[in-house]
């Protein structure tokens, strides 16, 4: 791999980081990448403000404080929310954004760092009742959303989202060769180095081992992780996690640590490893049957790729 320079910034509870390889920066092109670069940051400021559910003032927990009313949201909070109901489409519902109650239920109710080391008082109890259809409304011509009956947890996509915007951004102004990651989401430019076949990207060990469980060769590609070691906690005296299947309202993926998924969008990779997550023991049927580029490691530790991974793959433990 070339050289490169990262530049970093924290932000939606994690650090944002863009790398460029030193080469680009060469030609008095610097202050230029430079721009652009503090340029794509801004994106993940803009998102954490619109869409976090955090905090009571942004648009998204506006929305979720009425969601059966019409609410006018700004640009990139608008395109989260239909970006959700596209997932929900394409997965038939696997993807749900509208397990907030659930997520707020088992005590995580305000940012990780403040539910990490606390016990949170209420019982888990047992699977809630089906939600039902999502059917939120839309006038794009007015940027207004009608949630429907529920309110809505974008943090996951919205990671997503803000990685790839942040990526087609800075393409735009004529930085392909880069890449956007933030919190184990990432999205690698158009256009690989010079000299290069791609960016070499590690999946991390859900056990918190310090070698990767696979390394992937990754151009032109997005790549998400859904896993349990971070966010996990106790509630009601049991582990749980916010992974959340949205049939049930509990924790789901038994059996599973981690499934990592590369797609052209990371945005896409993040519903779908979440989607596969959820699948837990018939994940390598349903990572077949839709063609999807997963690696997935058990509770047990064992790492397994589905076929279309496997060109990704450039080493696996």
């Amino acid at each position: 791999m070339s050289p490169s320079s990262s530049f970093t910034r924290l932000t939606m509870g994690t650090t944002a980081r863009i790398q460029v390889p030193e080469a680009e920066m060469a030609g008095g092109r610097a202050a230029a990448l430079e721009r652009a670069v503090a340029e794509a940051l801004e994106v993940f400021d803009e998102v954490q403000a619109t869409c976090s559910r955090f905090d009571p003032g942004s648009a998204l927990s506006r929305a979720n404080a009425a969601p059966g009313r019409f609410h006018r949201l700004p640009r990139r909070c608008y395109a989260a929310v239909l970006s959700a109901q596209r997932a929900y489409a394409a997965t038939r519902g696997r993807f749900d954004p509208r397990v907030l109650g659930d997520l707020v239920r088992l005590g995580y109710d305000r940012s990780f760092e403040h539910v990490r080391h606390r016990q949170a008082a209420g019982a888990c109890g047992g699977r809630r009742r089906e939600l039902g259809p999502w059917r939120p409304s839309f006038k794009g011509a007015a940027g207004e959303v009608r949630l429907g009956a529920h309110p809505i947890d974008l943090g996951g996509i919205g990671k997503g989202l803000a990685v790839a915007w942040a990526s087609e951004l800075l393409a735009a102004r004529g930085v392909p060769v880069h890449l956007v990651e933030a919190g184990g989401d990432l999205q690698t430019g158009p256009v690989p180095a010079p000299g290069d076949d791609g960016w070499h990207i590690g999946v991390e060990d859900p056990a918190g081992g310090e070698t990767p469980v696979a390394v992937l060769e990754l151009a032109g590609m997005g790549c998400a992780t859904s896993s349990t070691r971070l966010r996990a906690w106790r509630a009601g005296g049991r582990d749980v996690h916010h992974l959340i299947d949205p049939k049930l309202g509990l924790p789901g993926g038994g059996g599973l640590s981690s499934v990592t998924v590369v797609a052209a969008s990371v945005a896409w990779a993040e519903v779908w490893a979440k989607v596969l997550f959820l699948a837990g023991p018939q994940i390598g049927g349903l990572a077949r049957r839709k063609g999807l580029a997963a690696c997935w490691v058990t509770a047990s530790g064992e790492v397994a790729t589905s076929p279309a991974m496997e060109r990704h793959v450039i080493w696996r433990r």
